[in-house]
């Protein structure tokens, strides 16, 4: 499969999604914590040049099956497989050197390092030569990245260092990018900022998937959704139908516009 890469004719290389293949597949995936169950017997699919949307209630494990999916979460039991090999028992570093990206909830920079500084560490894999190239196509979507380079991290704002997590994940080439609540806690004009950039990554045909608290603005742009309560799927089917259907508040609650 080929490397999401953030040149504009890398994008267009995804796989149209008329005759998509399925690029992740989870099948009876527990994820556990002690006793305390996170996910239970989930299946779900992700296919390439896709964008979908984990929805639900807080605690309803969420963010428990993007850390499962990149080895971060203690999975119990079932099945991970990407771009067609098992994926379950592999570290977080072969995980990512497969193609899988996460920009975890909170963002994660180091917060004393330079926004450049932190970019190279997401480009770990480039020589530096190749890692400038992609940070010059990387400053078109995010121009943050060139007017505060030489500052600290975190001295930005967070829905600018949110923009620099997303340009990182990105730098490292990936075919599958995970965005873990990316509007969580920003401001208004930070949150349309960011599904902005989602919109244009879904345009070049990347492939997301999306755990977002904002239900209403991530259905919206994604295409596919899945609504978990209590660590089991409860709903799934295209984002259309299910931003127009009653869901029950204890899966989107307030969260609908």
């Amino acid at each position: 499969m080929t490397m999401l890469s953030v040149d504009q004719k890398h994008f267009s290389q995804a796989v149209p999604a008329h005759a998509a293949s399925t690029i992740l597949a989870i099948a009876e995936l527990s994820v556990s914590y002690g006793s305390v169950e996170a996910v239970r017997h989930l299946n779900m699919d992700v296919k390439a040049g896709e964008t979908v949307v984990l929805l639900g209630a807080n605690g309803a494990g969420k963010s428990s099956t993007l850390n499962a999916i990149v080895g971060l979460a203690p999975r119990t039991g079932g099945t991970i497989i990407f771009g067609g090999q098992d994926i379950s028992r592999k570290s977080t570093e072969a995980i990512v050197r497969r193609g899988i990206s996460l920009v975890p909830e909170g963002r994660r920079l180091f917060a004393n390092m330079t926004v450049r500084e932190n970019l190279r560490l997401g480009a770990a894999a480039l020589g530096a030569a190749e890692f400038e190239r992609e940070r010059v196509h990387l400053e078109e979507m995010f121009p943050i990245i060139r007017s505060r380079a030489h500052e600290q991290a975190g001295l930005l704002s967070g829905g600018e260092q949110q923009q620099v997590a997303i340009a990182r994940a990105l730098l490292a080439r990936p075919q599958l990018l995970l965005l873990d609540e990316p509007s969580l806690g920003l401001a208004p004009i930070m949150v349309n900022r960011i599904f902005d950039i989602i919109e244009e990554l879904k345009q070049r045909q990347a492939t997301i998937l999306l755990v977002e608290q904002n239900a209403d603005r991530a259905l919206r742009v994604a295409d596919r959704a899945y609504v978990l309560a209590n660590g089991r799927l409860e709903l799934s089917g295209s984002a259309a139908d299910i931003r127009t259907s009653t869901l029950e508040d204890a899966y989107l609650g307030e969260r609908r516009a």
